[in-house]
């Protein structure tokens, strides 16, 4: 969780209106966070949406940005005449840790990158919630020089389950049902970089995740961001039912993988 300091200002990017706010986490240590929030256009799921992703990417150690709760203060509000003047609500929203120094990831940067397994990962969560957005949008993956090497990060959440505003007819529809995603980055990286046993790997991890874990996360989610206790228990059921899916999907994606790569560790 982050506790909001000072408001920064705006991204300038995204459906979403992302602002950049300056917050302190649970270590006490300060960082600049983009925030979406609650009052977005399109709506408060969006940020369900993110904290499922903050929590997979925590549980399955992904190369999303650290993110969670942020809590907006009356008198941060207060400081602040551009968000007065829009009317955000003192509360919980939705933040992210910013990255400076990043590129997009091109044809022409992507091999360049030591954490290419991670995305194995990533792809795996996109296809178990349907997010299309991660090629459609090529501003969502991105790469930055460290200190060991140049590393990946996927960022942007919002447009899971397809649209973002998702509903419980939405997820019926939705559990059982594959679009296999290879377009731009991710095709070049089932081409050449991926091999199956990176995609089961991931599987194994995700059928793994504990009963406990998903209570925790379906808690972790404000009241004002889900009011309706049938859309609550729906998500709860799409997840069991999609995580259970896992080596399913996996096997999916790995059949784009060039037999020269796929050896005999399909499964």
């Amino acid at each position: 969780m982050y506790r909001a300091l000072k408001y920064i200002g705006p991204v300038g990017l995204g459906a979403t209106s992302p602002q950049l706010f300056r917050a302190e986490n649970d270590c006490g240590e300060v960082k600049v966070c983009v925030v979406k929030l609650s009052s977005n256009r399109l709506g408060s799921k969006v940020l369900v949406n993110e904290l499922l992703a903050a929590h997979f990417g925590d549980w399955l150690k992904l190369c999303f940005p650290p993110g969670g709760l942020i809590d907006i203060s009356p008198k941060v509000l207060a400081g602040s005449r551009r968000l007065t003047a829009a009317a955000v609500v003192p509360g919980w929203h939705f933040g992210c840790e910013y990255l400076q120094g990043v590129g997009y990831v091109n044809k022409y940067n992507l091999h360049q990158a030591v954490n290419k397994d991670q995305m194995a990962g990533v792809m795996l969560f996109d296809h178990l919630f349907h997010n299309p957005d991660r090629t459609e949008n090529r501003k969502n993956l991105l790469i930055r020089k460290e200190r060991d090497g140049y590393k990946l990060y996927a960022i942007d959440n919002s447009h899971l389950f397809r649209r973002g505003k998702w509903t419980t007819g939405m997820l019926e529809e939705l559990a059982d049902t594959i679009t296999v995603n290879h377009r731009r980055s991710y095709g070049v990286l089932l081409k050449y970089y991926l091999r199956p046993a990176q995609l089961f790997k991931y599987a194994a991890a995700v059928k793994n995740i504990e009963d406990a874990k998903f209570a925790q996360f379906m808690d972790s989610i404000p009241e004002e961001w889900l009011p309706d206790k049938a859309e609550r228990q729906a998500l709860l059921e799409f997840l069991v039912s999609r995580c259970d899916k896992a080596c399913w999907v996996a096997e999916q994606l790995s059949r784009l993988i060039p037999n020269i790569h796929r050896g005999t560790d399909i499964y």
